[in-house]
C-alpha cells in the first residue's frame, strides 16, 4: 500500500494539473469504444485497427495547442492530410522499394513540413504514423474505404473528446503576455521621463529609472522574462510563417529594444542635466507604448502611428534649433572638473562631457521613441489593420515590414524556400528522419519482419536530432521493452487465445500506459505500451508468445537503425551548426553596420548587406530554436548565444531606422565627421568580424582577447565630444544618432564572449543586465526547456 501511494503521490508531482491523465482517459475511451465498435459490433478487424492507430498517433504522438476549441479544430482540420497520407500509404505498398520510396518523399515532406511552425512541429509524427500504417503487406487497395472511416471515427471522436471530457482550458494567449510587458516597459518609460526631467541636485534614485545603474530592481524584467520561448509551451510560441505572428515576434523584440534604451538613458542621464525635450519624446514613446500594449489583444483599440511620428518629427525640430534657449544643445550644469575622463568620456573639459552627454541622450531618447513606434506598427500587423507607406529607401527595400502587404500564401512559400538548404536545421532534420524511415522500411523488406511497423514506430519515437541524445534514448527504451515483451510473453503463454480476457483488461492497461509513461520515462512508457500492442493485436489474430520476441527484435531494429542515421547525418544536431549561424551573423552584421554609415557618410553601397544580415537572423533563430529542444550543458565560460542573436537583430532595426530618417549622404558635408565615423564603423566591423571568428573556432580553440573592442567603444564615445564641439547643425545630431546606435552594438557584442574578461572599464562601464532582458544572471546562456 505505501508503495502503491508513493507511486501515485510521484504522479501527482509530476502531472500536477492532471491533463497528462485526462489526455490519457480521452485517448483510451475514443480508441476502445472505436476498436470495439468496429471489431466486435460490425465485425471489421481493418477499420478497428485505424480508428485505434488514428486516435493513439494524434491523441499521443502529436503535440496540439490551445484551448479545447482551437484543439478540436486541428484534430479536424488534418483529416484531410490523414486521407492523402493513408491514400499514398496503401497504394505504394505494392512492393518495398515502392513502399520504401514513398517513405522517403512523404517523410521529407512531413518533417519539412515543420518548417511552417508550432503547430506543425507538433503533428508531425502523427502524420508520419498515418502513413507508415497503411505501407506494410498485404497489399488490398480494396481495404482503402474501410482505411479511410476507421481513421476518420478515430479522429472525429477524438475532436468530441476534448470538447467534452475535461477540456483543456485556453492557454495563457502571447497576445496577453505581450500586453503585461508592454504597461510595465510604460511605466519605466513614464519613470525615465520623470528622471530626466529631475535636477541634479535630487537623490540618484529620482536621477536614474530602476535598474540603470545603480542594481535597483527593474519591475519590468519580469513581465520581459514571460516573453522567452523558453517560458512558452511550445504550441504557444508565435513562430509560423503567418503575418501575424511574425509581427507578434517583431512586438517583442522592438519592446526589447525600447526597454534597453531607457536603461542606458541612466548611464548618462546625471552627466546630461535636465532636458525636457528628451524627457517629453519618453514620454510620448510610454504613451504609445502602452497603447500598443492595449490594442495588442484581440477585441482592444488598434494604436495609431500618429502621435509617435508627431512627437519625434517635433523633437527633431526642437533638436535641430541651433542654441535655441529651449533646445537641445543648451548645455547642462557643468560638473567638476577633474583629472582623467569624465563619466565615459576620455575629455577632461566639463562643459565638453555634459553637452557630449546631452547630445547622446537625446539620441537615445530617440532610440526608445523609434522602438515605440516599431512596436506599434507591428501591433496593428498583428490585428490585420492598414500600414502607412514603406519609408525605407528603394535601394533598401523591402523594409522590415514587408510581410505586412504580402498575402498569406507568398509568406509560407518564402519561408519553406528560405529553409530548402542544407545549412537549414529544418531541412537537416527533415533528411535525417526521411532517410531513417526509408531504411527501417528497406530492413523490413529485406529481412521479411513480421511486424515492421513496430520497427518504423521505434525509429519514428527514439531518434533524435543529435546522435548522443539517441544514443541516450537507446537503454531506457530496450530496458522497458525488454520488460514489457517478458511480461507479454508470460501473459500469452498463461492466458492463451482468449480473445475475451484481452478485450476487457485492454482499456485498463491502455489508460495505465498512456498515464504512467509520459510521467515515468521511456522505460516505463515503452515497457506497458509493449503490453497494450499485444492485447491489440491478440484480438486482431492468434498470438503466441513470439509475439513478444517480435516486439523485442523490431525495436531493436528501429532504434539501430536511427542511431546509424543520426552518426551519418549531422550527429551534432543544432550545436556546430549554431556556431556557424552565429558566425555568420556577425559577420553579416558587421557588412550591414559599416555598409549603413557608408550610405550616411557619402561613401558607395556595396549590395544589400542588411537584407542578408535579416536572413541570417531568422536562420540563426531558427537553428538556437533547435539548440534548445536538445540536452546540453553550458560549460563554463561558453558564449552567450541569445546575446549574439540580439546583436544581429539590433543591427537590423537600428540600420533600418537610420536609413529611414537620415537621408543618403547627409553627413558628407563634414568630412572629418564623417571620416571619424567611417574609422569607427571599421573599428566595430572588426570588432564584430573578430568575435564571429572566435565563434566559430569553437570552444577548444584558443582565441586572444580582442583589443578592438575596448578600442571601438572608447572612439565611439569620444564620437559624441567631437560632434559636440561641431557648429549646431543636423548634421551633427545625426552623427551623434550614428555614433549612439554604434556604441549600442558594440555594448551588445560585449556580452557575448562570456568566456572572455570583460572590457576595460576604464574606457565605458559595460552595458548593465537589465538592458539584455533574456540574458540569464550567470551568462552562460539560457537554459535548456525540457523536452
Amino acid at each position: 500500500m505505501s508503495r502503491t501511494r508513493a507511486l501515485l503521490d510521484r504522479l501527482r508531482a509530476r502531472d500536477p494539473g492532471l491533463r497528462i491523465a485526462h489526455r490519457a482517459v480521452r485517448v483510451t475511451l475514443v480508441a476502445c469504444t472505436g476498436f470495439y465498435t468496429f471489431r466486435y459490433g460490425l465485425d471489421r478487424p481493418t477499420a478497428a485497427t485505424y480508428a485505434l492507430f488514428g486516435a493513439i498517433s494524434l491523441g499521443l504522438l502529436s503535440r496540439i495547442g490551445g484551448g479545447a476549441r482551437a484543439r478540436a479544430r486541428t484534430l479536424l482540420h488534418t483529416l484531410p492530410a490523414a486521407y492523402l497520407l493513408i491514400t499514398l500509404g496503401t497504394l505504394l505498398a505494392v512492393r518495398p522499394w515502392a513502399a520504401a520510396l514513398g517513405m522517403l518523399g512523404i517523410g521529407f515532406a512531413v518533417a519539412y513540413s515543420s518548417v511552417g511552425g508550432p503547430r506543425l512541429v507538433g503533428l508531425a509524427n502523427g502524420l508520419q504514423l498515418l502513413y507508415i500504417l497503411p505501407c506494410f503487406p498485404p497489399y488490398r487497395p480494396e481495404d482503402l474505404p474501410l482505411r479511410l472511416i476507421g481513421v476518420t471515427a478515430g479522429i472525429v471522436l477524438l475532436a468530441a473528446a476534448e470538447r467534452l471530457l475535461w477540456p483543456v482550458p485556453p492557454p495563457v494567449d502571447y497576445r496577453d503576455r505581450l500586453a503585461r510587458a508592454a504597461a510595465a516597459v510604460a511605466d519605466l518609460a513614464d519613470r525615465t521621463a520623470a528622471a530626466v526631467t529631475a535636477p541634479p541636485g535630487r537623490p540618484v534614485e529620482d536621477r536614474a529609472p530602476p535598474g540603470a545603474a545603480d542594481g535597483r530592481p527593474d519591475p519590468a524584467a519580469a513581465a520581459m522574462d514571460d516573453l522567452r520561448f523558453s517560458r512558452i509551451p511550445l504550441m504557444e510560441r508565435p513562430a509560423s510563417a503567418s503575418a501575424a505572428d511574425r509581427a507578434l515576434s517583431h512586438a517583442a523584440t522592438a519592446l526589447r529594444h525600447t526597454r534597453a534604451q531607457l536603461l542606458r538613458i541612466g548611464r548618462v542621464n546625471d552627466l546630461a542635466g535636465p532636458l525636457p525635450q528628451a524627457a517629453a519624446l519618453v514620454g510620448a514613446a510610454a504613451r504609445a507604448v502602452r497603447a500598443a500594449g492595449e490594442g495588442v489583444r484581440d477585441g482592444g483599440p488598434v494604436p495609431g502611428t500618429d502621435p509617435i511620428e508627431t512627437a519625434i518629427a517635433d523633437f527633431e525640430t526642437v533638436r535641430t534649433t541651433p542654441f535655441h534657449p529651449d533646445g537641445g544643445h543648451r548645455p547642462g550644469p557643468a560638473p567638476a572638473a577633474g583629472s582623467g575622463r569624465i563619466g565615459p568620456y576620455r575629455t577632461t573639459d566639463p562643459a565638453e562631457a555634459a553637452t557630449a552627454a546631452r547630445l547622446g541622450l537625446g539620441s537615445i531618447a530617440l532610440e526608445a521613441a523609434e522602438g515605440a513606434r516599431f512596436l506599434t506598427l507591428a501591433v496593428r500587423i498583428s490585428r490585420r489593420a492598414p500600414l502607412p507607406p514603406d519609408p525605407t529607401p528603394p535601394a533598401e527595400r523591402p523594409g522590415p515590414f514587408w510581410y505586412g502587404h504580402e498575402p498569406a500564401l507568398r509568406l509560407w512559400w518564402a519561408r519553406f524556400l528560405a529553409n530548402l538548404t542544407p545549412r537549414s536545421v529544418y531541412f537537416q532534420n527533415a533528411v535525417r528522419t526521411a532517410v531513417a524511415l526509408a531504411a527501417a522500411r528497406l530492413v523490413v523488406g529485406g529481412l521479411d519482419l513480421t511486424h515492421g511497423f513496430w520497427v518504423l514506430l521505434a525509429t519514428l519515437t527514439l531518434m533524435r536530432t543529435t546522435a548522443a541524445d539517441t544514443g541516450m534514448a537507446l537503454r531506457p527504451a530496450l530496458t522497458g521493452t525488454l520488460c514489457g515483451a517478458a511480461a507479454t510473453a508470460a501473459m500469452l503463454m498463461l492466458v492463451g487465445d482468449r480473445p475475451l480476457f484481452y478485450a476487457v483488461a485492454l482499456p485498463v492497461t491502455m489508460l495505465t500506459a498512456f498515464t504512467v509513461g509520459p510521467v515515468l520515462g521511456l522505460a516505463w512508457a515503452q515497457g506497458t505500451f509493449t503490453v497494450v500492442v499485444a492485447m491489440v493485436f491478440a484480438q486482431l489474430a492468434p498470438a503466441s508468445w513470439k509475439l513478444a520476441e517480435a516486439r523485442l527484435l523490431d525495436v531493436a531494429t528501429g532504434a539501430a537503425v536511427g542511431i546509424l542515421t543520426g552518426l551519418c547525418a549531422w550527429p551534432l544536431g543544432g550545436g556546430r551548426e549554431l556556431r556557424r549561424r552565429a558566425a555568420e551573423l556577425l559577420a553579416d552584421s558587421a557588412a550591414a553596420l559599416h555598409e549603413t554609415v557608408a550610405v550616411l557618410t557619402g561613401g558607395p553601397a556595396a549590395g544589400r548587406a542588411v537584407r542578408r544580415a535579416r536572413r541570417s537572423a531568422v536562420l540563426a533563430e531558427a537553428t538556437y530554436a533547435q539548440f534548445r529542444s536538445e540536452h546540453h550543458t553550458a560549460p563554463p565560460g561558453a558564449p552567450d548565444w541569445q546575446a549574439a542573436l540580439l546583436t544581429g537583430q539590433h543591427t537590423v532595426r537600428g540600420a533600418e531606422q537610420l536609413l529611414a530618417r537620415i537621408a543618403p549622404h547627409s553627413l558628407s558635408g563634414w568630412p572629418d565627421t564623417a571620416g571619424a565615423l567611417v574609422r569607427d564603423a571599421d573599428t566595430a566591423a572588426a570588432a564584430f568580424r573578430h568575435e564571429g571568428a572566435a565563434l566559430l573556432a569553437g570552444p577548444d580553440t584558443p582565441v586572444p582577447p580582442d583589443p578592438l573592442l575596448a578600442e571601438a567603444r572608447a572612439a565611439l564615445l569620444d564620437e559624441r565630444v567631437m560632434a559636440a564641439r561641431l557648429p549646431p547643425d543636423p548634421a551633427a545630431l545625426h552623427a551623434v544618432d550614428t555614433a549612439v546606435w554604434l556604441v549600442g552594438l558594440v555594448d551588445d557584442l560585449a556580452a557575448v564572449p562570456a568566456a572572455k574578461a570583460p572590457a576595460d572599464g576604464t574606457v565605458s562601464p559595460p552595458a548593465p543586465a537589465p538592458g539584455r532582458p533574456d540574458a540569464p544572471p550567470d551568462g552562460t546562456g539560457p537554459p535548456r526547456p525540457p523536452r
